[in-house]
Order: structure tokens, then sequence, then C-alpha cells
């Protein structure tokens, strides 16, 4: 999980502390997403390919035509909904959108939840506490993401009101940082 900390738990704590907490949870052995490593030199497409709990997000990126930008240099920070967040979604709604007339919704949700810029825990837990425990992202296709803790959690809200949990955050890539959440987020 991001370690994310409420900003009345950060008034008891200095900024140089939170940030050590921070960063000694991140430095662990290469992250486990799927059952499959994340390796920090490999770029975000390369080893989401090799997540058994992304197939879908990669059928969906294919089916965008999003595969050479999330292998560009970036750097991006992704909020990568599993299988089952997809699996969460209406019926026939994950079929409907890998239709290729379908093309441009597809790719403004998946591009929904696309950040440019590297955006770790540290980093958010700094806008956290710039914003007084509520913080927001620009994504690339233009929408908004609200973000704030609840314990330990960085819960992600919205355009629509649905929330997403952070279940696995700091996978760093070569071209950026993943952080897995557990629902697909949907704009406007």
């Amino acid at each position: 999980m991001v370690s994310i900390q409420t900003s009345r738990t950060l008034a008891s704590f200095s900024l140089a502390a939170v940030m050590a907490a921070v960063s000694f949870a991140s430095v662990a052995a290469d992250v486990m997403v799927g059952g499959a490593p994340m390796m920090a030199s490999k770029d975000i497409i390369d080893n989401a390919v090799n997540s058994k709990d992304h197939t879908t997000l990669v059928a969906a990126v294919k089916a965008a035509g999003l595969v050479d930008t999330l292998k560009s240099a970036g750097p991006f920070t992704v909020f990568a909904p599993t299988n089952a967040a997809f699996a969460a979604l209406p019926a026939g709604t994950v079929d409907t959108l890998l239709k290729p007339e379908n093309k441009g919704m597809l790719t403004n949700i998946l591009t929904y939840h696309v950040v440019a810029g590297k955006f770790d825990a540290a980093a958010i837990n700094k806008m956290l506490m710039d914003g007084k425990g509520m913080t927001s992202f620009k994504t690339v296709s233009g929408g908004t993401l609200m973000a704030k803790a609840n314990g330990s959690t960085l819960v992600l809200t919205d355009e629509k009101g649905g929330s997403a949990n952070v279940t696995i955050g700091d996978v760093y890539q070569s071209n950026g940082v993943i952080h897995v959440i557990d629902k697909v987020l949907l704009p406007k």
C-alpha cells in the first residue's frame, strides 16, 4: 500500500520523519504484482504484460493504441486497475469498450488513469500535506482525480463520485511509477 498519513496525524510528525518512513517502505525488494516481479529497469508496458492481474488492462491499452505512449520516456504515473476492477463494471462493459468503434471512449477512460510525471508515495504525501489532507491530479485525458488518505490507504475519487483504493503502491518503472487500484475510475 502507498503509505499515506492523514493531515491530523502528520501534524505530530516533521516532514523529514514522514518522508523517511515513506522512503524506507519504498525501497523493499522487487515488488510482486500479479505473481510477477516488477522490474524498475523495465517500462510500464514490459512490466504490465507479466502481471496476471492486469491482462484486461493490457488488452485495453493495446486496443486503444496506447502501447507506444506507455513505452515512451514519460515519466508517467499510472493508477492501474486490476482484472477484478474491470470485472466489477456492469456486464458487457469491457467487451463493448474493446470494440474498434469505441476506441475514443476507451482511450479517454484509460488516459484518465494516467498522470504526466512521476508521483510516488513521497510526492503524494507532500501534496497531501500541502493540501491539508486533499490533493488532485490532472490526468492525461484532461480530467481530474481527487486524492485523500484514509488511514494508510490512498483513496482516489473520480469525476462521477466513484472511488478506488491503492492496493499496491510505488511499483517503480523505468518511465514512471504504477499504483495498483481496486476499481476502474471514470471521467465525466
